[in-house]
């Protein structure tokens, strides 16, 4: 087999590297995130160190502030966050460098505030059939009645649910998770409670 230079090796790396920075932006999709957050997720990854927001549009071809906006949105989604560098002046941030944290960070955030909007709503749905049954009274005519009976009906089945995903996603941010499905196939030498690191 012919060997490779330095050069041409070092070429097929950044494609590979490339190829992986690209599917975990494509990977984002699934959370209902952004293409660009999972760019520079995947590209800040893939760099292995901290990066400035000049350096994230350079390889972007995006501005500076278009950086500094998909920054604060990963920094709201607890995937990246600001890195002290010694003697520099400008902000350098890094990002969650295990894939099952990158996961449960996502899932969470995403959900707890799907989870906080809908209890909102059930809330307001229960004050405002409590109000149209006090306006009613017993005159109320059997059709109101039933339909008011099945509305609450409804909002109970949907405060079980959401109270469910509630449950869920408390069971993810304490770890609970890796105990019933562990990172590693039982049985694995390197099986371990906590994520898969991607460096």
């Amino acid at each position: 087999m012919q060997s490779m230079s330095n050069e041409k090796m070092l070429e097929e790396i950044k494609q590979a590297e490339d190829q992986i920075a690209e599917r975990i932006a494509d990977n984002m999709d699934t959370f209902g995130v952004s293409s660009t957050v999972g760019r520079l997720l995947g590209i800040i990854y893939m760099n292995r160190t901290a990066m400035t927001l000049d350096e994230l549009a350079d390889h972007t071809g995006m501005s500076k502030t278009r950086m500094s906006q998909v920054m604060r949105q990963m920094m709201a989604l607890n995937i990246a966050e600001k890195e002290f560098i010694k003697g520099s002046r400008k902000e350098h941030y890094t990002v969650e460098d295990d894939y099952t944290q990158t996961f449960i960070s996502l899932f969470t955030t995403s959900w707890k505030e799907v989870v906080s909007k809908n209890m909102t709503l059930e809330r307001r749905l229960r004050d405002r059939i409590t109000k149209l049954e006090q306006a009613q009274g017993d005159e109320a005519a059997p059709e109101v009645k039933d339909r008011i009976r099945a509305l609450k009906q409804e909002l109970d089945d949907w405060a079980a649910y959401y109270n469910w995903i509630h449950r869920l996603v408390a069971f993810f941010e304490s770890g609970e998770i890796f105990d019933v499905v562990p990172v590693k196939e039982p049985g694995s030498e390197d099986n371990q409670k906590g994520g898969t690191s991607h460096g």
